[in-house]
């Protein structure tokens, strides 16, 4: 099971192309499945839309609405794929998709940092690692300020720590 509490699913988009906004989600939940021997496994991480943080209360209010992620209406997002090109026995991509606003698109992430140790309070396996991708927000039907001519690429990362289930 994921840590909720050290994984973070961040973004950063931009803003009239004057600056960068950067958001987190602050809830989220999911499972990492990995077999070492076999160098498979599987990601899923559902990210709760209206927990969605930028440090600022009004944009926070904003983002939650209809002119964004209109949280009241579509469901938390989610990113699910499989864990792949394993190098010395850590894997270096996710073959996914991500379903956000109600479209499902695919949508891979590269592994910048992958390594699991015992962890010494629970006394089990942990595992962490530090992904990235980007996407056009538009075709997740997430076009606000496009008329404005704000550039719709978003940088998604995800950082994530996971303990191995008894």
């Amino acid at each position: 099971e994921i840590d909720p509490s050290h994984t973070y699913p961040s973004f950063e988009a931009d803003h009239m192309g004057i600056s960068v906004w950067r958001g987190k989600f602050n809830k989220n939940s999911g499972k990492v499945i990995f077999d070492k021997e076999n160098q498979t496994g599987n990601v899923e991480i559902v990210f709760v839309l209206d927990s969605v943080g930028f440090g600022h209360a009004a944009m926070n209010t904003w983002a939650r609405g209809e002119g964004l992620f209109d949280t009241g209406k579509f469901p938390p997002a989610t990113y699910a794929g499989k864990l792949a090109d394993f190098v010395a026995g850590a894997p270096t991509m996710v073959l996914g998709q991500l379903s956000l606003h109600g479209i499902t698109r695919p949508l891979n992430l590269k592994i910048n940092a992958f390594k699991c140790i015992p962890h010494p309070l629970h006394k089990r396996e942990i595992c962490g690692a530090d992904a990235t991708t980007s996407f056009n927000r538009d075709d997740f039907g997430l076009d606000a300020g496009k008329s404005f001519r704000f550039r719709m690429d978003v940088t998604l990362r995800i950082q994530v720590e996971a303990v191995a289930v008894k």
